[in-house]
């Protein structure tokens, strides 16, 4: 039996009171186990006294909510309004919903606090760990799910009208009102400073900066008010305050090397004021990393269209192709035009939720190991927990080098952008959702750059720029290749021989147009074609990019491209589509609505292509069928073709004897025109034969409705499951391809029956 508690002196959270394997629960007047999940709630409690002041006599702790006796459903705490409304069994004002930290709270956790409040008929419910705390308005005329996310929970001493103003204000706020916001911000800025579209935004995202870091300064602090705000930017010291938070803002993300040093908020006092003020409603410190990351996102669409909407992949995209390569903990992925790193940023989200469910995996099932085991003492099972929860977080600790979630954001996401402002909004980006920027470079994408060069990555998920040419005049310049000592250092122990090979290729490029260190601008034909055309070396952008993004991926790598549907289907290009057949299995071709990038700015129709780079021994293979068909098809026509160019070369003869040159002439181009012919016969049939040997099939889909309209309005997706499906589509294209990958046979048969 746990030992009664005196009565103690009352403590901050960060000194809730630990004896040995126990902890204090000052509610129960007791001490109890020290669990992990104990501590959570131990810890929030002092939180609700010190921060909401909160009494003790009107919280209660594990309690039901469904009825005296009854375990059915046992909240963590319920808060009554005032002492004597919890003397009168009144129904509480708020239930609390504590989870352990490796836990990623869910749909499912806000169902079941809705469930709880439910049965209370109480006003308000939090679902709480150190990870996230959300708050919730309960609407108890709705039918379920009658709940609805808002900034906060009402403090002790909040009046009727606090209250009613609280729920009145309803959410912390959703994506695209934030969004909004953030566009009107710009508009004030542009009206007022007079400046373009780009350089508006870049005042807008200083400031949001400012107001990230001074927020989650005053939650540090545990301030009531930990808002910024104009009032609390007026109690500022200097003549220009918003500069003097702007450069301890720098100083904050100086790691991460976003602002430059001598870089300043270039605004009047009043612009900024005014700024503040309209971006004050909300709290970025109490804001899910989704919400502020996805509302960030959709400013930078509606911000840059046009000229750079192509650094914009609509986010149903990204979602389809991230879910088509299916990234998985450990994987190291590029995007060699990161953009707004759409992909880099959804590939964090995607793995961390990995990690993070893993760890809860595993505690959880050492708990049930560790409680059903009955020798065990209760002591010496809270010591057990407790030390395999700390073990498992220790793994989780973002700021600790080598745990999972820094490699996660420091070690495997990587991108470069050719354009300095969207590098740099792309790390913007990243924060916003929570990090993963510290791979993201201002540099030319088809170039090796730190941790990026060729044979390195698991994923590469891009949607190059489309149409422009890399010309001759565009050539590899010295900077390219010049890294500080102490960073050449760095990246040669971290990487080894690859990547000093990888800059030593840089190095002797300099002054060479970038086009000549790769295979497919040479093209097809003869040699002296492509000798002539190598020369040149002028070859659209998506055409480089994608021997680029084979290059980059390691030995059975995955890659997802978007590319111009020319690239699919035009005669002239088949000398590309070959180039990707003989180093990758071709695994999808998706293709998209006209209108898809439309919102973008971009009007040419997509395809989503989706390649498996060959595997050692699988391109060892390939090489081996390849070269033993040439070598038959060769033989089959060596007879025809030696006796037509010996009569050819006769005939050459003769006409030189009785110096007809006319007929000389016109005899070599018959000549070359037959060897050019014969040539494209024999690799056709070559070709045709290599497919008969080295068979695999590909999975082909037309999409019509990809989750985004013309305008950029949402609409009916049927790329990935989700709530907005059209009518009649039973699967997704996404559960379609995964089922093709298991078995393609039913498709084609189905296919052929029709």
């Amino acid at each position: 039996m746990a030992k009664k508690a005196t009565p103690q002196p009352y403590t901050k959270p960060d000194q809730v009171q630990i004896r040995g394997n126990q902890i204090l629960s000052i509610l129960r007047q007791k001490w109890v186990a020290l669990t992990p999940e104990e501590r959570v709630r131990q810890e929030y409690l002092r939180i609700l006294m010190e921060e909401y002041g909160y009494k003790a006599e009107q919280i209660e702790e594990e309690v039901s909510v469904t009825g005296r006796g009854s375990g059915d459903a046992r909240a963590d705490f319920l808060i009554w309004r005032t002492p004597d409304a919890k003397q009168r069994q009144e129904h509480a004002l708020i239930v609390i919903e504590c989870k352990a930290d490796n836990v990623t709270i869910s749909l499912k956790d806000y169902a079941q606090g809705a469930n709880y409040a439910q049965y209370e008929h109480a006003r308000f419910f939090v679902t709480h760990n150190h990870r996230e705390t959300k708050y919730w308005k309960v609407d108890d005329t709705r039918r379920m799910p009658n709940y609805d996310e808002i900034a906060n929970i009402p403090h002790a001493d909040a009046t009727d009208k606090d209250i009613n103003e609280l729920l009145a204000r309803l959410k912390v706020f959703k994506e695209d009102e934030f969004a909004k916001l953030l566009h009107e911000c710009h508009n004030v800025i542009r009206n007022r400073e007079k400046l373009d579209p780009a350089a508006a935004f870049d005042e807008i995202a200083k400031i949001l900066f400012v107001k990230v870091y001074v927020e989650r300064e005053l939650r540090a602090k545990r301030s009531r008010k930990n808002l910024f705000s104009v009032e609390y930017l007026d109690d500022q010291l200097g003549k220009h305050p918003l500069n003097t938070l702007f450069g301890q803002t720098k100083e904050a993300y100086a790691d991460d090397k976003i602002f430059e040093s001598d870089e300043e908020i270039r605004l009047k006092p009043a612009t900024g004021r005014e700024i503040v003020k309209l971006l004050e409603r909300y709290n970025l410190s109490e804001t899910s990393e989704d919400i502020k990351g996805i509302a960030f996102e959709r400013f930078l669409g509606r911000t840059f269209r046009g000229e750079i909407g192509q650094f914009f992949t609509p986010r149903t995209i990204v979602e389809f192709m991230i879910r088509m390569v299916e990234p998985l903990e450990g994987d190291v992925i590029c995007d060699p035009a990161s953009g707004s790193g759409g992909f880099l940023i959804r590939f964090f989200e995607i793995v961390r939720q990995q990690i993070l469910a893993d760890a809860d995996h595993q505690y959880q099932e050492f708990k049930i190991k560790v409680e059903g085991d009955k020798k065990l003492s209760p002591d010496k099972k809270a010591t057990m927990l407790r030390e395999k929860f700390d073990a498992i977080q220790s793994t989780l600790d973002h700021d600790k080098p080598g745990s999972r979630l820094w490699k996660l954001a420091n070690r495997f996401i990587y991108g470069t952008d050719a354009n300095d402002r969207m590098a740099r909004t792309s790390k913007m980006n990243m924060i916003m959702h929570g990090d993963g920027h510290g791979g993201v470079h201002h540099h030319d994408g088809f170039l090796n750059v730190n941790g990026i060069f060729e044979g390195r990555f698991d994923i590469v998920l891009t949607n190059p720029p489309f149409g422009a040419n890399v010309e001759p005049s565009d050539v590899v310049h010295e900077p390219y290749a010049t890294v500080s000592r102490e960073a050449g250092k760095r990246y040669a122990e971290e990487y080894g021989d690859l990547y000093t090979e990888a800059l030593s290729r840089v190095r002797v490029a300099a002054g060479k147009p970038i086009a000549s260190l790769f295979e497919l601008p040479k093209g097809n034909g003869t040699e002296k074609e492509r000798d002539k055309r190598a020369k040149s070396s002028k070859i659209k952008t998506e055409i480089l990019f994608i021997e680029r993004c084979l290059s980059l991926l390691k030995p059975g790598g995955r890659l997802g491209i978007v590319l111009p549907e020319g690239v699919f289907n035009n005669p002239s290009l088949t000398y590309v589509r070959e180039f990707c057949e003989n180093r990758a299995f071709i695994r999808a071709v998706v293709s998209l609505p006209q209108e898809t990038f439309f919102s973008s700015g971009a009007s040419v129709k997509a395809s989503l292509l989706f390649l498996q780079k060959f595997t050692e021994k699988e391109q060892a293979d390939f090489d081996a069928k390849d070269a033993k068909a040439n070598a038959e098809v060769k033989a089959k026509h060596a007879d025809a073709i030696a006796r037509e160019i010996t009569r050819l070369e006769d005939a050459i003869a003769a006409a030189k004897e009785v110096r007809d040159t006319e007929k000389r002439k016109k005899l070599h181009k018959e000549l070359a025109d037959y060897e050019k012919r014969m040539a494209e016969t024999i690799a056709k049939e070559t070709r045709a034969l290599l497919k008969e040997r080295f068979p695999y099939a590909i999975f082909l889909y037309e999409a019509e409705k990809v989750g985004i309209t013309a305008t950029g309005e949402q609409d009916q997706n049927e790329l990935v499951p989700n709530d907005n499906q059209p009518p009649g589509i039973t699967k997704t294209c996404l559960e379609l391809f995964q089922e093709f990958r298991r078995n393609p046979k039913p498709f084609f048969l189905t296919e052929a029956t029709e």
